[in-house]
């Protein structure tokens, strides 16, 4: 598929297949992805995969934190487990973490990288006929939730990506012509 084709193609995928998206080719799309434009080649990024059993790993910490910000100890469990299911219904978790720079500038030149290294993580994944989300919930900012998967202090997580093969894929939703948006200057 050519490049304009598939970015045109390309859809936010929520339901999928009950199918494992392997290891391997997970890791593969992500030494491509990293060769997304970043200045200075500060290459702010890591990874964090649940795939597979790991999941699970993934869906109690959050299972953990819902439950201890419940406040009705009837529905305690019953909202625990709401979650976890929901979230073992997608077949791989792929977090994108961002070591947070101290200069201000710096940071934000590594977020817009991290940004577009999703999106050749997102292209790449869409060739293979994988699809994605990404998902920033807030819980991905408590304490309770980054201790459980392994997010260090100084870093954040910018994405919380879910993939497997698309059970669905939507229609594509329309986009205003960019033709709309752009202000043209040629001369003084």
């Amino acid at each position: 598929m050519e490049l304009a084709q598939m970015i045109k193609s390309r859809r936010s995928i929520k339901r999928f297949e009950d199918r494992e998206v392997s290891t391997a080719l997970i890791s593969e799309l992500l030494d491509t992805a990293v060769w997304a434009p970043n200045h200075h080649l500060t290459q702010p990024w890591r990874f964090i995969l649940f795939n597979g059993e790991g999941r699970e790993k993934f869906a109690n910490a959050v299972k953990e934190w819902k439950m201890a910000k419940e406040t009705n100890p009837a529905k305690k469990e019953e909202e625990g487990n709401k979650l976890y299911q929901k979230l073992m219904s997608n077949p791989a978790f792929l977090l994108v973490v961002m070591k947070e720079n101290s200069n201000l500038a710096q940071r934000e030149e590594d977020a817009a990288a991290i940004s577009c290294l999703i999106q050749n993580f997102s292209l790449l994944a869409w060739e293979q006929n994988i699809g994605m989300t990404w998902h920033t919930q807030g819980w991905l900012q408590e304490q309770m939730v980054r201790e459980a998967i392994g997010v260090k202090p100084g870093e954040r997580i910018v994405a919380n990506i879910h993939l497997g093969y698309p059970e669905m894929i939507p229609k594509a939703q329309p986009r205003t012509p960019a033709a709309e948006l752009l202000t043209i200057i040629e001369s003084k």
